[in-house]
Protein backbone atom coordinates (compact mmCIF):
# COMPACT_ATOMS: atom_id res chain seq x y z
CA UNK A 1 0.00 0.00 0.00
CA UNK A 2 1.85 2.95 -1.01
CA UNK A 3 1.81 5.81 1.59
CA UNK A 4 3.14 8.44 -0.74
CA UNK A 5 1.08 11.77 -2.16
CA UNK A 6 -0.22 12.60 -5.76
CA UNK A 7 -0.17 16.23 -6.84
CA UNK A 8 -2.68 16.81 -9.58
CA UNK A 9 -2.57 20.06 -10.31
CA UNK A 10 -5.75 21.51 -12.61
CA UNK A 11 -4.78 24.75 -14.34
CA UNK A 12 -7.46 27.65 -15.03
CA UNK A 13 -7.27 30.91 -17.09
CA UNK A 14 -6.82 32.53 -13.91
CA UNK A 15 -4.22 32.29 -11.06
CA UNK A 16 -7.85 32.07 -9.15
CA UNK A 17 -8.61 29.03 -11.30
CA UNK A 18 -5.52 26.85 -10.52
CA UNK A 19 -5.53 24.28 -7.89
CA UNK A 20 -4.21 21.16 -6.54
CA UNK A 21 -5.81 17.84 -5.99
CA UNK A 22 -3.69 15.95 -3.33
CA UNK A 23 -4.27 12.19 -3.30
CA UNK A 24 -2.58 10.08 -0.50
CA UNK A 25 -3.16 8.55 3.06
CA UNK A 26 -3.41 10.68 6.17
CA UNK A 27 -4.08 14.14 4.61
CA UNK A 28 -5.96 16.57 7.32
CA UNK A 29 -2.44 17.53 8.53
CA UNK A 30 -2.12 19.55 5.00
CA UNK A 31 -5.38 21.21 5.67
CA UNK A 32 -3.73 24.21 7.69
CA UNK A 33 -1.28 24.94 5.13
CA UNK A 34 -3.96 24.96 2.12
CA UNK A 35 -6.26 27.57 4.06
CA UNK A 36 -3.61 29.72 4.97
CA UNK A 37 -2.47 32.46 7.34
CA UNK A 38 -5.18 34.41 5.66
CA UNK A 39 -8.38 32.58 6.56
CA UNK A 40 -9.54 33.21 10.44
CA UNK A 41 -12.85 31.61 10.15
CA UNK A 42 -13.76 28.50 8.61
CA UNK A 43 -16.92 26.40 8.46
CA UNK A 44 -16.73 23.15 8.00
CA UNK A 45 -19.67 21.19 6.02
CA UNK A 46 -20.57 18.07 6.71
CA UNK A 47 -23.35 15.32 6.87
CA UNK A 48 -25.10 13.80 9.57
CA UNK A 49 -23.26 10.43 9.23
CA UNK A 50 -19.95 12.11 8.94
CA UNK A 51 -20.28 14.05 12.48
CA UNK A 52 -17.38 12.32 14.33
CA UNK A 53 -15.34 13.38 11.27
CA UNK A 54 -16.43 16.66 11.04
CA UNK A 55 -15.48 17.38 14.98
CA UNK A 56 -11.92 15.51 14.39
CA UNK A 57 -11.29 18.41 11.29
CA UNK A 58 -12.82 21.31 13.36
CA UNK A 59 -10.59 20.09 16.63
CA UNK A 60 -7.64 20.06 13.72
CA UNK A 61 -8.40 23.55 12.62
CA UNK A 62 -8.51 24.52 16.33
CA UNK A 63 -5.21 23.29 16.90
CA UNK A 64 -3.63 25.86 14.46
CA UNK A 65 -5.13 28.63 15.57
CA UNK A 66 -8.23 29.02 13.27
CA UNK A 67 -12.29 29.66 14.70
CA UNK A 68 -13.60 26.42 13.03
CA UNK A 69 -17.52 25.84 13.08
CA UNK A 70 -19.20 23.04 11.91
CA UNK A 71 -22.73 23.01 9.77
CA UNK A 72 -24.03 19.43 9.52
CA UNK A 73 -26.49 19.35 6.71
CA UNK A 74 -29.01 16.65 6.18
CA UNK A 75 -26.74 13.30 4.37
CA UNK A 76 -26.80 12.47 0.50
CA UNK A 77 -29.24 14.86 -2.17
CA UNK A 78 -31.50 15.66 0.71
CA UNK A 79 -29.12 18.40 1.43
CA UNK A 80 -28.84 19.78 -1.62
CA UNK A 81 -31.70 21.55 -1.40
CA UNK A 82 -31.76 25.91 -0.78
CA UNK A 83 -33.45 25.59 2.49
CA UNK A 84 -29.70 23.56 3.37
CA UNK A 85 -27.79 27.01 1.73
CA UNK A 86 -30.07 29.40 3.18
CA UNK A 87 -29.13 27.79 6.59
CA UNK A 88 -25.52 27.88 6.26
CA UNK A 89 -25.59 31.48 4.64
CA UNK A 90 -27.36 32.40 8.23
CA UNK A 91 -24.20 30.34 10.08
CA UNK A 92 -22.00 32.35 7.84
CA UNK A 93 -23.74 35.64 8.42
CA UNK A 94 -23.87 35.23 12.71
CA UNK A 95 -20.62 34.56 12.68
CA UNK A 96 -19.28 37.48 10.36
CA UNK A 97 -17.90 35.09 7.41
CA UNK A 98 -15.82 37.36 5.04
CA UNK A 99 -14.58 37.26 2.09
CA UNK A 100 -10.87 36.17 3.47
CA UNK A 101 -12.53 33.33 5.02
CA UNK A 102 -13.04 30.02 3.85
CA UNK A 103 -15.89 26.89 3.82
CA UNK A 104 -14.04 23.35 3.84
CA UNK A 105 -16.59 20.44 2.38
CA UNK A 106 -16.27 17.60 4.50
CA UNK A 107 -18.33 14.31 2.32
CA UNK A 108 -19.50 12.86 -0.72
CA UNK A 109 -20.34 14.57 -3.45
CA UNK A 110 -23.56 15.82 -2.56
CA UNK A 111 -21.98 17.73 0.36
CA UNK A 112 -18.90 18.57 -2.19
CA UNK A 113 -21.92 20.64 -4.32
CA UNK A 114 -24.11 22.26 -1.82
CA UNK A 115 -21.04 23.37 -0.31
CA UNK A 116 -19.49 24.63 -3.21
CA UNK A 117 -22.71 26.36 -3.90
CA UNK A 118 -22.60 28.30 -0.88
CA UNK A 119 -18.79 29.19 -1.12
CA UNK A 120 -19.13 30.49 -4.65
CA UNK A 121 -22.42 33.00 -3.60
CA UNK A 122 -21.20 34.14 -0.01
CA UNK A 123 -20.01 37.48 -0.37
CA UNK A 124 -20.14 36.25 -4.30
CA UNK A 125 -17.34 34.16 -3.48
CA UNK A 126 -15.10 33.03 -0.76
CA UNK A 127 -12.56 30.26 -0.75
CA UNK A 128 -13.40 26.24 -0.33
CA UNK A 129 -11.30 23.65 0.22
CA UNK A 130 -12.59 19.67 -0.29
CA UNK A 131 -12.31 16.83 1.78
CA UNK A 132 -14.03 14.23 -0.15
CA UNK A 133 -14.77 11.04 1.45
CA UNK A 134 -16.48 8.73 -1.24
CA UNK A 135 -15.24 7.51 -4.27
CA UNK A 136 -17.82 9.62 -6.17
CA UNK A 137 -16.32 12.39 -4.35
CA UNK A 138 -13.10 11.96 -5.17
CA UNK A 139 -13.15 11.61 -8.84
CA UNK A 140 -15.89 13.42 -9.96
CA UNK A 141 -18.13 15.71 -7.74
CA UNK A 142 -14.50 17.49 -5.85
CA UNK A 143 -12.76 17.97 -9.25
CA UNK A 144 -13.90 20.62 -11.41
CA UNK A 145 -15.30 23.49 -10.02
CA UNK A 146 -19.38 23.08 -10.55
CA UNK A 147 -21.47 23.47 -7.87
CA UNK A 148 -25.20 23.07 -7.43
CA UNK A 149 -28.43 22.14 -5.54
CA UNK A 150 -31.55 20.21 -6.92
CA UNK A 151 -35.16 21.40 -6.91
CA UNK A 152 -38.17 19.22 -7.55
CA UNK A 153 -37.94 19.98 -11.66
CA UNK A 154 -34.76 18.28 -11.39
CA UNK A 155 -30.45 17.52 -10.75
CA UNK A 156 -28.10 20.40 -10.52
CA UNK A 157 -30.20 22.70 -11.86
CA UNK A 158 -29.13 25.87 -10.06
CA UNK A 159 -25.54 26.43 -9.49
CA UNK A 160 -22.14 28.42 -10.86
CA UNK A 161 -18.76 27.30 -11.09
CA UNK A 162 -16.10 28.12 -8.37
CA UNK A 163 -12.99 26.14 -8.35
CA UNK A 164 -12.20 24.74 -5.03
CA UNK A 165 -8.73 26.18 -3.41
CA UNK A 166 -7.32 22.66 -3.25
CA UNK A 167 -8.95 19.03 -2.94
CA UNK A 168 -7.44 16.88 -0.47
CA UNK A 169 -8.64 13.00 -1.11
CA UNK A 170 -7.73 11.02 1.73
CA UNK A 171 -7.71 7.43 0.72
CA UNK A 172 -8.24 6.28 4.01
CA UNK A 173 -11.47 7.78 4.05
CA UNK A 174 -12.62 4.96 1.86
CA UNK A 175 -11.58 2.20 4.23
CA UNK A 176 -14.74 2.71 6.43
CA UNK A 177 -16.91 2.48 3.30
CA UNK A 178 -19.48 -0.60 2.71
CA UNK A 179 -18.39 -2.07 -0.52
CA UNK A 180 -22.23 -1.39 -2.12
CA UNK A 181 -21.22 2.53 -1.67
CA UNK A 182 -17.82 2.10 -2.58
CA UNK A 183 -18.74 0.31 -5.86
CA UNK A 184 -20.75 2.59 -7.51
CA UNK A 185 -18.73 5.14 -7.55
CA UNK A 186 -16.58 2.94 -9.92
CA UNK A 187 -19.13 3.99 -12.50
CA UNK A 188 -17.22 7.68 -12.85
CA UNK A 189 -13.98 5.73 -13.16
CA UNK A 190 -15.48 3.87 -15.65
CA UNK A 191 -16.66 6.88 -17.41
CA UNK A 192 -13.43 8.10 -17.64
CA UNK A 193 -12.02 4.84 -19.19
CA UNK A 194 -14.34 5.21 -22.12
CA UNK A 195 -14.05 8.54 -23.02
CA UNK A 196 -10.03 9.23 -22.64
CA UNK A 197 -8.55 6.45 -20.62
CA UNK A 198 -8.67 2.91 -22.16
CA UNK A 199 -6.12 1.51 -19.61
CA UNK A 200 -8.85 1.94 -16.69
CA UNK A 201 -11.05 -1.14 -18.57
CA UNK A 202 -8.35 -2.95 -19.02
CA UNK A 203 -7.09 -2.88 -15.58
CA UNK A 204 -10.95 -3.60 -14.43
CA UNK A 205 -11.52 -6.10 -16.77
CA UNK A 206 -7.42 -8.18 -15.68
CA UNK A 207 -8.56 -7.17 -11.75
CA UNK A 208 -12.20 -6.61 -10.63
CA UNK A 209 -11.84 -7.62 -6.82
CA UNK A 210 -8.74 -5.61 -6.66
CA UNK A 211 -10.60 -2.95 -8.16
CA UNK A 212 -13.07 -2.62 -5.25
CA UNK A 213 -10.43 -2.99 -2.83
CA UNK A 214 -10.01 0.40 -0.88
CA UNK A 215 -6.58 -0.39 0.53
CA UNK A 216 -5.40 -1.97 -3.27
CA UNK A 217 -2.64 0.25 -4.83
CA UNK A 218 -5.03 -0.61 -8.41
CA UNK A 219 -8.08 1.24 -7.26
CA UNK A 220 -5.76 4.10 -6.10
CA UNK A 221 -4.71 4.13 -9.69
CA UNK A 222 -7.71 3.93 -10.90
CA UNK A 223 -8.75 7.17 -8.93
CA UNK A 224 -5.50 9.26 -9.75
CA UNK A 225 -6.06 8.15 -13.58
CA UNK A 226 -10.08 9.23 -13.28
CA UNK A 227 -8.65 12.59 -11.85
CA UNK A 228 -5.99 13.53 -14.49
CA UNK A 229 -8.71 12.67 -17.44
CA UNK A 230 -11.01 15.45 -15.71
CA UNK A 231 -8.35 17.60 -14.78
CA UNK A 232 -6.92 17.38 -18.03
CA UNK A 233 -10.59 18.62 -19.24
CA UNK A 234 -11.47 20.83 -16.87
CA UNK A 235 -8.37 22.89 -17.40
CA UNK A 236 -9.04 23.56 -21.10
CA UNK A 237 -12.51 24.10 -20.74
CA UNK A 238 -13.91 25.32 -17.15
CA UNK A 239 -17.42 26.11 -17.82
CA UNK A 240 -18.83 23.48 -20.24
CA UNK A 241 -18.49 25.50 -23.64
CA UNK A 242 -16.77 22.37 -25.36
CA UNK A 243 -14.61 19.69 -24.21
CA UNK A 244 -16.25 19.51 -20.92
CA UNK A 245 -19.42 18.04 -21.98
CA UNK A 246 -17.43 14.85 -22.90
CA UNK A 247 -17.57 14.60 -19.02
CA UNK A 248 -21.69 14.38 -19.03
CA UNK A 249 -21.22 10.78 -20.70
CA UNK A 250 -24.15 8.44 -19.83
CA UNK A 251 -25.65 11.54 -17.30
CA UNK A 252 -28.83 12.62 -19.35
CA UNK A 253 -30.60 9.53 -18.80
CA UNK A 254 -29.10 9.11 -15.12
CA UNK A 255 -30.39 12.30 -13.70
CA UNK A 256 -33.50 11.87 -14.89
CA UNK A 257 -33.65 8.23 -12.97
CA UNK A 258 -32.37 9.49 -10.10
CA UNK A 259 -35.43 12.03 -10.18
CA UNK A 260 -37.31 9.63 -11.03
CA UNK A 261 -36.53 7.46 -8.23
CA UNK A 262 -36.47 10.66 -6.00
CA UNK A 263 -33.07 10.19 -5.38
CA UNK A 264 -32.95 7.06 -3.45
CA UNK A 265 -30.71 5.67 -6.44
CA UNK A 266 -27.28 6.18 -5.73
CA UNK A 267 -25.84 8.24 -8.49
CA UNK A 268 -22.71 5.84 -9.37
CA UNK A 269 -25.70 3.53 -10.00
CA UNK A 270 -27.87 5.57 -12.16
CA UNK A 271 -24.77 6.62 -13.87
CA UNK A 272 -24.05 3.20 -15.30
CA UNK A 273 -27.51 2.53 -16.19
CA UNK A 274 -27.22 5.88 -18.24
CA UNK A 275 -23.56 4.72 -19.78
CA UNK A 276 -24.89 1.32 -21.20
CA UNK A 277 -27.98 3.55 -22.47
CA UNK A 278 -25.71 6.14 -24.44
CA UNK A 279 -23.62 3.17 -25.69
CA UNK A 280 -26.93 1.74 -27.32
CA UNK A 281 -27.73 4.73 -28.57
CA UNK A 282 -24.48 5.41 -30.27
CA UNK A 283 -24.82 2.06 -31.59
CA UNK A 284 -28.06 2.65 -33.29
CA UNK A 285 -26.86 5.71 -35.05
CA UNK A 286 -24.17 4.34 -36.29
CA UNK A 287 -21.58 6.20 -34.56
CA UNK A 288 -20.53 3.55 -31.53
CA UNK A 289 -18.97 0.17 -32.78
CA UNK A 290 -20.24 -3.28 -31.45
CA UNK A 291 -17.25 -4.01 -29.56
CA UNK A 292 -17.34 -0.81 -27.56
CA UNK A 293 -20.73 -0.85 -26.96
CA UNK A 294 -21.09 -4.43 -25.80
CA UNK A 295 -18.09 -3.95 -23.50
CA UNK A 296 -20.23 -1.64 -21.43
CA UNK A 297 -22.15 -4.07 -20.03
CA UNK A 298 -19.80 -6.38 -19.61
CA UNK A 299 -17.57 -4.25 -17.36
CA UNK A 300 -20.12 -2.91 -15.63
CA UNK A 301 -21.60 -6.39 -14.63
CA UNK A 302 -18.34 -7.41 -13.54
CA UNK A 303 -18.39 -4.93 -11.11
CA UNK A 304 -22.22 -5.39 -10.08
CA UNK A 305 -23.64 -2.25 -10.83
CA UNK A 306 -27.34 -2.20 -12.76
CA UNK A 307 -26.87 -2.21 -16.38
CA UNK A 308 -31.28 -2.18 -17.24
CA UNK A 309 -34.24 0.33 -15.55
CA UNK A 310 -37.99 -0.50 -15.71
CA UNK A 311 -39.78 -0.52 -18.71
CA UNK A 312 -42.75 0.94 -17.49
CA UNK A 313 -41.15 4.49 -16.75
CA UNK A 314 -40.03 5.76 -20.48
CA UNK A 315 -42.42 9.07 -19.73
CA UNK A 316 -41.33 9.90 -16.76
CA UNK A 317 -37.96 9.59 -17.49
CA UNK A 318 -38.44 11.45 -20.82
CA UNK A 319 -39.83 14.33 -18.93
CA UNK A 320 -36.20 14.11 -17.09
CA UNK A 321 -34.35 14.39 -19.79
CA UNK A 322 -36.15 17.56 -21.21
CA UNK A 323 -35.45 19.24 -17.72
CA UNK A 324 -31.84 18.71 -17.76
CA UNK A 325 -29.62 21.45 -18.11
CA UNK A 326 -27.53 19.66 -20.89
CA UNK A 327 -30.89 19.98 -23.63
CA UNK A 328 -30.61 23.18 -26.23
CA UNK A 329 -34.46 24.22 -26.69
CA UNK A 330 -36.53 21.24 -28.19
CA UNK A 331 -32.64 19.40 -28.75
CA UNK A 332 -31.99 16.56 -26.35
CA UNK A 333 -28.18 16.26 -26.40
CA UNK A 334 -26.29 13.12 -25.57
CA UNK A 335 -22.39 12.08 -25.56
CA UNK A 336 -21.82 8.99 -27.49
CA UNK A 337 -18.53 7.22 -28.69
CA UNK A 338 -17.41 7.23 -31.97
CA UNK A 339 -14.85 4.43 -30.16
CA UNK A 340 -12.55 4.17 -27.33
CA UNK A 341 -11.65 7.34 -25.98
CA UNK A 342 -13.26 9.30 -29.38
CA UNK A 343 -16.50 11.12 -27.67
CA UNK A 344 -18.90 13.01 -29.27
CA UNK A 345 -22.05 15.10 -29.30
CA UNK A 346 -25.39 13.42 -30.73
CA UNK A 347 -28.67 16.31 -31.01
CA UNK A 348 -31.75 14.21 -31.01
CA UNK A 349 -34.75 16.05 -32.27
CA UNK A 350 -36.85 12.93 -32.91
CA UNK A 351 -38.02 10.67 -29.56
CA UNK A 352 -38.46 7.43 -30.98
CA UNK A 353 -34.94 7.23 -31.74
CA UNK A 354 -34.09 7.75 -28.22
CA UNK A 355 -37.19 5.45 -27.14
CA UNK A 356 -35.90 2.42 -29.27
CA UNK A 357 -32.40 2.78 -27.50
CA UNK A 358 -34.53 2.14 -24.08
CA UNK A 359 -35.69 -1.09 -25.55
CA UNK A 360 -32.36 -1.96 -25.23
CA UNK A 361 -32.24 -1.66 -21.49
CA UNK A 362 -35.62 -1.98 -20.54
CA UNK A 363 -35.86 -4.35 -17.67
Amino acid sequence: MSTATTTIEVTGSTPAETYDVHVGRGLLGVLPGVLGERVRRVLIIHPRALRATGETVRQQLLDAGYTALLAEIPDAEEGKHIQVAAFCWQVLGQNDFTRSDAIVSVGGGAVTDVAGFVAATWLRGVKVVHLPTSLLGMVDAAVGGKTGINTSEGKNLVGVFHPPAAVLADLDALATLPRNELVPGLAEVVKCGFIADPVILDTIEQQPEAVADPGSDVLRDLIERAIRVKADIVSTDLKEAGRREYLNYGHTLAHAIELAERYQWRHGAAVSVGLVYAAELGRLVGRTPDDVADRHRTILELLGLPVSYRGDRWKTLLDGMRRDKKARGDLLRFIVLEGLGRPSILEVPDTSLLFTAFQEIAD
